[in-house]
C-alpha cells in the first residue's frame, strides 16, 4: 500500500487541520496508508520519509529547521513526491529559501484580499493533470507568486481583476497550478485552497486529487543512479546557511 504524510499547522486562518481532513480522505480513497501529523518534527526521520510515496505540507507562516528542509529535500530528490495548495506549501517558510526552490513558487500578494471574483484557465498543454479541465470561476484569494520559471504551468488566472499598485502593468497569466522535478521527484502546486471549502470544491478537489496522485506516483517510476542523487543531495542540503 502507498504511503504518504500529511503535515498540518501554521497560521490557522487556513484552516489547516480542515483542509488535511479532506486530503487524508481523498489520500484513502485512493487506498493510501495516511499519517495525519500536527508537527514539524514529522520531518525528522530523514529515513521514513525517504520510505514515502508522497509528503503533502498543509503548513502556512511557519519556520522550520534546515536540518528538516534538508530532509523533505533528501526524500522528494530520491523519488518521493511532494503535493500541495494554496499558503500552505507555498508560503509555509518565508524565511527558506530552499523550501521556496524545491516548491517552485512563492506567495507575495492577494490584491482584494478574500472575496475576489476570478477565472481559472487551462492553457493548451498536453499534461493528463488537466485533460477533460474545463474553465471555472471561484471567489476566492487570488495568489500573486514569484514562480520558477523551470515549471510547467497548468492553469493560470489573468492579473489585475482588482485596482492596486500593479494595476497599471500589462495584463499577465499568473500560475494557479504547476508541476516541477525536483532530483527524481515529482512536485505539484495548486494555489487555490484559502478555505477547506474551497479545496472542497468539485473542479478543485479534482485537480488536487489528479496533482496528489501524479505526485505520489513518480516513486515507483524512478529509476534511481544512487550515485548521481547523493551528489544531488549533497549540492542542495544546507544552501541556506552557505548565503
Amino acid at each position: 500500500m502507498r504511503k504518504a504524510l500529511i503535515v498540518w499547522g501554521g497560521w490557522d486562518g487556513h484552516e489547516p487541520e480542515q483542509v488535511a481532513g479532506v486530503f487524508a480522505e481523498l489520500l484513502r480513497e485512493e487506498q493510501f496508508e495516511v499519517e495525519v501529523s500536527n508537527t514539524l518534527e514529522a520531518f525528522a526521520d530523514a529515513d521514513k520519509l525517504l520510505g514515502l510515496d508522497l509528503i503533502v505540507p498543509v503548513w502556512t507562516m511557519g519556520e522550520i529547521s534546515q536540518q528538516f528542509v534538508d530532509n523533505v529535500s533528501t526524500a522528494v530528490q530520491n523519488g518521493t513526491g511532494l503535493a500541495g495548495c494554496h499558503g500552505g506549501m507555498c508560503d509555509s517558510f518565508r524565511k527558506n529559501t530552499d523550501w521556496q526552490f524545491m516548491t517552485g513558487g512563492q506567495w507575495v500578494a492577494h490584491p482584494g484580499n478574500d472575496g475576489v471574483n476570478y477565472t481559472i484557465q487551462f492553457p493548451q498543454s498536453s499534461s493528463p493533470l488537466v485533460a477533460g479541465m474545463e474553465d471555472f470561476n471561484v471567489s476566492s484569494e487570488q495568489y500573486y507568486l514569484h514562480v520558477d520559471p523551470a515549471v510547467e504551468v497548468l492553469a493560470t488566472t489573468r492579473f489585475p481583476v482588482v485596482d492596486g499598485p500593479h494595476s497599471l502593468n500589462k495584463a499577465v497569466d499568473m500560475p494557479v497550478a504547476w508541476t516541477k522535478r525536483w532530483g527524481v521527484g515529482r512536485v505539484y502546486y495548486n494555489s487555490l485552497g484559502h478555505h477547506a471549502d474551497i479545496v472542497e470544491k468539485p473542479q478543485v478537489k479534482e485537480m488536487m486529487r489528479r496533482g496528489l496522485l501524479w505526485a505520489a506516483e513518480g516513486k515507483q517510476n524512478a529509476t534511481l543512479n544512487q550515485k548521481d542523487v547523493s551528489t544531488i543531495g549533497n549540492s542542495y542540503s544546507g544552501m541556506a546557511d552557505s548565503q
